[in-house]
């Protein structure tokens, strides 16, 4: 069982912006891909951006793409989520999710196909003024 721990949500008013940190304290998330998903209330969750254990490769979904930025902070083994120019329409629970590299997951599988093992409890993130 992998733990991950989200911090970082809050209320921010539109054009705002969050940073969001997902940890995994007794595991080196360099073995994981890791992702962060969202869903809102009556809403399907969504795959945000997700992002390879190398770091090299990434992934957005259409509505974040220039806004949010994926990264990974080894020497804190954190997933970073930084979010710009925020809108109401990002309001929802935002959650960590990860799949084992040896599992050959991709970030176009687990982001797109919503293909992963584990999550975190989440944190949340509220746009309004």
């Amino acid at each position: 069982q992998l733990l991950l721990v989200e911090s970082g949500g809050g209320l921010v008013q539109p054009g705002g912006s969050l940073r969001l940190s997902c940890t995994a304290p007794e595991a080196n998330l360099d073995d994981y891909v890791v992702g962060w998903f969202r869903q809102a209330p009556g809403k399907e969750r969504e795959g945000v951006s997700c992002i390879s254990s190398s770091g090299m490769f990434d992934y957005y979904t259409d509505s974040v793409k220039g806004r949010f930025t994926i990264s990974k902070d080894n020497a804190k083994n954190a997933v970073i989520l930084e979010m710009n120019s925020l809108e109401p329409e990002d309001t929802a629970n935002y959650y960590c999710v990860a799949r084992h590299k040896t599992r050959g997951p991709t970030v176009d599988t687990m982001c797109g196909d919503k293909l992963y093992d584990y999550r975190g409890q989440g944190t949340q993130v509220t746009v309004s003024s």
